[in-house]
Order: structure tokens, then C-alpha cells, then sequence
């Protein structure tokens, strides 16, 4: 197809490239790869158009997983299951659970492609466990010279520590093996408190769940905390009023009126975002991991995400808190905490250590520029790492200083991709030429 005009789902970034396809399978990339070699054009990959970032954007040739959606394998014994890079994770999911299996974690948006979330570092929150690339165990990938080849900790080893969260860079990603476990159930307990008291109390929290998490309404000194552990049972499901009024009355319906309201009036926002922070109330259910750890956004938004060392945490929320006041900035959605362990892999934001992340969003159409600058300005402050879908400034000299290994990840680009095939004006600016 031709002159086709493609969006992010935030809004923030369009194209319109020369081409775009939709592969059938691996062979159908490789045609797609080596064309696009003959006709000098470069080649991208999209998933759902989730990141925030210029990431996937080409004015080339365009491709779109739509038909790569298949379960190619699934190995309860060895715990692996093989999924096409198209996959939506909630697909994924039901696919696994019929055969009663499970990622051992995930982030909470679902409706993203496999390789799509894979490749920009889509992470979660987790005590024990990373983010999805530390669960692949194996990819297949179509690099420039149009072949198609595999890789894992034991074949073709740099390929797979650079490529696992590898921005596109390094191929065309077709297939993705990972490590799975058992199906298994989750207690959700969702409880406000004090914003100091979980500062005070965070390394217990961390230390004590699975996975835990917390939101922060900016104006107030209140948050909602989530944990999520494993039980043996049984489901205790919501109840499917309680979930209409917590999940879409409240949390799209209301909490999407508030912010028209808050675009409109910000002098308003500090009271809405009292009202919104007490409107929360505990609650408590058991259910499958995947049902748990998933969650619908319906309220546009944009967002920036930073990786930070875990022990800088208290600190840069303090100093975020004193922003928005000094700042006189009017906030009106929560930011969001969560943490990984340390992983091996080389382009993860959390790669080699305990890791906080502190997201901010912003309302969609609302002013975010000199909030996002206020706050990137702390995040770099303590080595901070940009999630690599969502929105930051950070280039190549920056990133050279917080990733060890991104040296030997260009090494490898090098060797996969000398001409560039699958750079864009994104990867220009955070790998370089």
C-alpha cells in the first residue's frame, strides 16, 4: 500500500511512508528487507503504535505485523513458548493460559504487539522478575543482509544481548521465544496511604510483594498502592459492578472528565486531584496473573519515564514535589512508581541495577514541555535511564554515560547493519549514524 498515513496512538508522532506491507511470515520479511536494499529505501517495523517516541516512524517502507500473530511452539517441560512478533500480549496470554502457562510478568497495557513491547523495554514492576526482555530466551530476526537467523544466549550470543531490547535496530524481529511458568493466580490488595509513609516504608513494600506499585496525585500528598502476589486460590474475581465502576466509570468516565475540566481550568486541578485521590478505596481480589496485571487506559495521555537507581528514589520525588509547587506547574494525572531487579541485558533500563521507575504523564492536548524538562532535569541528575518509548531528550553522549554495554551493542549494529537499513531520525539521535 501507498500513501498511507500512520499515527501513534498518543498522538504524537505520524508517517507516511513509501510503502506499507503486512508480511505473512518470515520469508514475506525477507522479500520486504531486500527490496527495500534495492530501492535504497529504510525498512521499520511497527507494533500498535504505543510509544510516545519517533521510534518506529520511517518515510521507507513500513511494515505492519497484523498477520505475524501466530503460536509457533509451545514446550510445557522445557517452560518456553514460541510466539510471531505480531502477537498482542493479550492474545498471548489467552493463548498460553489454554495451556496452562503464563509470563511471569508483564506491564499493565496488553494490547501491544509482542516484538513491539519487547524491543522498546516494556517492564512492569517486579520483585523477582524483569521486564518482558528478560523473559526471552530466544529470537528470530531478519537483519540487513536478508537472511534470517536465530540467536540466544548460546547462538550468535552478542546479537541476542543487544538485540533483545533492540529498538529495531538490529533486524526485523519475527519471532520471539520466552520463558514461561505455570498458570497461576494473583492477590490484589489496592490501598491509599500517605505519600511519606510509603517513602519511609518503600523498601519493606519492595521486599515484602511480588510486585508493588504506587500512584501519586501531584497537589496531594496521597497515592494508591498496589500489590500483587502469588496464592494458591481460590479466584475471588471483582464483581463485575464493582469493576464498571472502579475500572470504567471511574478510572475512564470520571477521571477523563476531570481532566477536560483540569485542560480547561488548571487553577482547578489541586481540588480535582483531592477529590480524585480520595474518591480511591481499597479493595482486594484474587484472579488469573494476566487478568491482574492488566488494566484498560481509555484517557489519552503523553508520558516520560525514567529508570532510576532505586536508592535515588526518595530523594527525586521530593525534588518532584517541590517542582510542581516552586514550578507552579497543575498536574492533574498521577505519576506512577514502580521497579524491576537488575538485568543482563545490554540496552534494558535496567540493566545491571535495582531499578525505580517514575513515570509522569500528562492529559492529552494539555501542555507538557516545561513540566517533562523540570523533570528530565532530575532524572539525569542521578544517572537516570529514558524509557525508550516515551518521551525524553536524552541522545547518544548522554546514553553513552548510563549504559555500559551500549559500545558493544553499536558493534554489533555495526556488523548486522552497516548501511543503516533500519535507522530512522529516533535511532539518529540515541545510537548515532
Amino acid at each position: 500500500m501507498t500513501n498511507v498515513l500512520w499515527t501513534t496512538w498518543p498522538g504524537t508522532h505520524r508517517a507516511r511512508p513509501r510503502r506499507m506491507e503486512s508480511p505473512n511470515d518470515s520469508s514475506d520479511v525477507v522479500s520486504a528487507v531486500r527490496a527495500a536494499a534495492e530501492e535504497g529505501n529504510r525498512v521499520r517495523m511497527v507494533g500498535t503504535g504505543h510509544s510516545f517516541t519517533d521510534v518506529a516512524i520511517t518515510d521507507g517502507t513500513l511494515l505492519s505485523p497484523t498477520s505475524l500473530t501466530r503460536v509457533r511452539d509451545v514446550d510445557p517441560a522445557a517452560g518456553t513458548a514460541t510466539v510471531e512478533a505480531g502477537l498482542p500480549i493479550c492474545d498471548a496470554n489467552e493463548a498460553l493460559h489454554t495451556h496452562g502457562l503464563a509470563l511471569a510478568n508483564m506491564g499493565d497495557v496488553a494490547v501491544q504487539t509482542m516484538a513491539g513491547a519487547i524491543q522498546t523495554g516494556t517492564h512492569g514492576t517486579g520483585r523477582d522478575v524483569g521486564g518482558l526482555a528478560s523473559q526471552v530466551v530466544g529470537m528470530e530476526l531478519v537483519p540487513a543482509d536478508g537472511s534470517v537467523v536465530t540467536c540466544s544466549a548460546e547462538e550468535n550470543t552478542d546479537l541476542f544481548h543487544a538485540a533483545r531490547v533492540g529498538l529495531g535496530a538490529f533486524g526485523i524481529v519475527t519471532a520471539l521465544t520466552l520463558a514461561v511458568r505455570p498458570s497461576f493466580l494473583l492477590r490484589a490488595q489496592e490501598i491509599p496511604m500517605p505519600l511519606e509513609e510509603v517513602l519511609e516504608s518503600c523498601a519493606r513494600l519492595r521486599a515484602d510483594n511480588e510486585h508493588f506499585e504506587f500512584f501519586w496525585f501531584p497537589h496531594t500528598g496521597r497515592t494508591y498502592t498496589k500489590r500483587n502476589n502469588r496464592v494458591e486460590g481460590p479466584a475471588h474475581p471483582v464483581g463485575p459492578f464493582r469493576a464498571w465502576l472502579d475500572d470504567e466509570f471511574l478510572a475512564s468516565t470520571v477521571f477523563g472528565l476531570a481532566n477536560r475540566t483540569g485542560r480547561r481550568s488548571p487553577a482547578a486541578i489541586p481540588a480535582i486531584n483531592q477529590i480524585s485521590a480520595r474518591a480511591l478505596s481499597p479493595r482486594t481480589y484474587t484472579d488469573t496473573s494476566y487478568k491482574v496485571f492488566a488494566s484498560t487506559r481509555r484517557v489519552k495521555f503523553v508520558e516520560m519515564e525514567y529508570a532510576i537507581p532505586v536508592e535515588n528514589l526518595t530523594d527525586v520525588l521530593r525534588e518532584i514535589r517541590s517542582i510542581i509547587d516552586r514550578r507552579n506547574h497543575r498536574i492533574s494525572f498521577p505519576i506512577e512508581v514502580r521497579f524491576a531487579p537488575a538485568d543482563d541485558v545490554w540496552l534494558s533500563t535496567a540493566y545491571g541495577r535495582a531499578t525505580a521507575y517514575v513515570a509522569a504523564h500528562v492529559y492529552q492536548g494539555a501542555p507538557y514541555e516545561r513540566y517533562f524538562a523540570d523533570l528530565e532535569a532530575v532524572f539525569t541528575s542521578v544517572g537516570g535511564r529514558p524509557h525508550w518509548g516515551k518521551m525524553h531528550t536524552r541522545d547518544r553522549a548522554y546514553l553513552e554515560s548510563v549504559y555500559p554495554r551500549l559500545g558493544d551493542a553499536m558493534a554489533v549494529r555495526d556488523r548486522v547493519d552497516p548501511k543503516r537499513r533500519f535507522a530512522n531520525t529516533y535511532l539518529d539521535g540515541v545510537l548515532g549514524r
